[in-house]
């Protein structure tokens, strides 16, 4: 398949124990880690500063841990207090904006899986002097939306990734999750894989309920023969899915975006054929630092553009090398 690229950003990774972390929202992943990520190193020179990062993370979803995990390595390098909350509710992360212009945030960096329920808010951000990034999701709008800059990956090329890899080893009848309907990245992720195979189904599932996802997809599999490939859009959706072909006793292969250490062992097993990592770690990374260079020298990466973090194809050739970071929290 054509090999993709995307802009390099240079990551620096001298880290220091961790101080002053906000807890973790009600909906967000693990507890901050308070030191975890010790080594040596110095904390930067400049004031300190706070930054809010907020995401749309549903409880359990361990892909958000990993972008937290780059954004505590960058607060711990560049001297700044991270504020971490999340939610999965469109109008509750709204909410979490605006708690961080309240608390006059020197930063502000989001996720924008529904952008029209976050746009007023934001606005509110860039009106009080606050430099908003966004990441993971939301590419097309952020720009709109008053972010200098966007770490992510391009989801429809993505799709485009998978879908080509997919005809290319002769796979027709392709069924596609998603987990949480509405969430542009998800739907772009599809689209993408649709544009290369058009008879790809697209099945929508409860991503917040695993018993649920696993139901629904075993139904659809007892019942679409022909399915010979259904393809999970996060880790933990892909791994119940697994569950799914052998609960309908169906030939299906199984696919995957995104990436933890069981699906990067599965994948080394031969269970899961590839997946597409977006690098969420370099997510959270690049995000915070973005905020703390603009913030240091008035700073916009990326021109106005972009950054891309993927895609990056993970399969039976290199699933083993990536399997001893995935294992470290950061793939």
């Amino acid at each position: 398949m054509a090999k993709f690229s995307w802009r390099k950003a240079a990551v620096v990774a001298a880290v220091v124990p961790l101080v002053a972390l906000s807890a973790c929202s009600s909906q967000g992943g693990k507890p901050a880690d308070n030191g975890g990520a010790a080594a040596a190193g110095q904390v930067a020179s400049t004031d300190r500063i706070k930054v809010a990062l907020i995401t749309h993370a549903a409880a359990g979803d361990t892909f958000w841990d990993i972008v937290r995990k780059g954004a505590e390595e960058a607060s711990a390098k560049d001297n700044v207090e991270l504020l971490y909350t999340s939610d999965p509710e469109a109008g509750r992360q709204a909410q979490l904006v605006q708690q961080a212009i309240d608390q006059k945030v020197d930063g502000i960096a989001v996720t924008l899986a529904t952008p029209d329920a976050l746009k007023d808010v934001l606005k509110k951000a860039t009106d009080a002097g606050i430099p908003v990034v966004s990441l993971n999701a939301g590419e097309s709008v952020s720009k709109q939306l008053g972010a200098f800059t966007h770490f992510g990956s391009n989801e429809q090329l993505a799709g485009e990734a998978v879908g080509t890899r997919l005809a290319s080893e002769g796979y027709k009848h392709p069924v596609c999750v998603i987990q949480q309907q509405g969430h542009v990245g998800l739907e772009a992720r599809c689209a993408g894989v649709k544009a290369k195979v058009p008879a790809t189904e697209i099945l929508y599932v409860d991503g917040k309920d695993m018993t649920a996802v696993q139901s629904t997809a075993t139904a659809k599999l007892q019942a679409a023969k022909d399915a010979d490939v259904i393809i999970g859009l996060g880790a933990p959706i892909t791994l119940t899915l697994l569950k799914s072909v052998t609960d309908a006793g169906s030939s299906s292969k199984v696919a995957s975006f995104d990436l933890n250490a069981d699906l990067a062992q599965k994948i080394v097993d031969g269970a899961v054929i590839f997946t597409v990592d977006q690098q969420p770690w370099l997510q959270g990374y690049m995000s915070v630092d973005s905020l703390w260079q603009a913030k240091r020298g008035g700073f916009k990466i990326g021109g106005g553009q972009p950054v891309l973090t993927g895609p990056t194809i993970v399969d039976k050739t290199n699933a083993s090398d990536v399997l001893k970071f995935a294992q470290q929290g950061v793939r």
